[in-house]
């Protein structure tokens, strides 16, 4: 949570946002949003290996959300030091808690074999690997507590139109 803070301040202040990069940025942190939304309401965390709705795509839907969130953010600061920040936080981090993540789910499910050859790790494939009746969860969204991105991104974002405003 910390690092988050940092990040943020850092972004903020590092930021060069004029309208059209907040506009253009803002609909690529609005696809995130929604992807990361879509995957939290399938995946129910240690119990089963998820594989239904972005996970049938994506071993990775919510890191994918992410990263497109991230790109969102780094095309509304129209800063290329954003966009290396974003980088490297996403190298040190994300990459090795992947990699992690798989390791336990391939100690935990046995069918995750399976699963990890037809299931790219991070960019989604166009076909899902298998059809399924399960549906999206509002109770798992919510549980997961996935709301609080889309609340830190509306922050984010308001506070590049006040720089955007206050810098014009």
């Amino acid at each position: 949570m910390p690092v988050g803070f940092v990040t943020a301040g850092a972004y903020i202040w590092l930021a060069r946002p004029v309208k059209l990069s907040i506009l253009i940025g803002s609909g690529l942190i609005i696809a995130g949003l929604v992807i990361r939304a879509l995957a939290s309401g399938h995946v129910r965390k240690n119990e089963v290996l998820t594989d239904t709705g972005l996970y049938a795509r994506t071993r990775n839907p919510l890191y994918f959300g992410s990263l497109v969130l991230a790109a969102g953010f780094v095309l509304a600061s129209r800063n290329w030091w954003v966009g290396l920040l974003i980088a490297v936080i996403f190298a040190t981090i994300y990459i090795p808690v992947i990699q992690s993540e798989e390791e336990f789910l391939r100690a935990r499910f046995p069918e995750f074999a399976e699963y990890e050859r037809n299931v790219p790790r991070l960019f989604p494939r166009l076909r899902p690997y298998q059809s399924s009746s399960e549906s999206f969860s509002w109770h798992l969204y919510w549980k997961h507590r996935e709301y609080n991105a889309a609340l830190g991104a509306a922050l984010l974002i308001a506070a590049l139109v006040a720089k955007a405003f206050w810098f014009a």
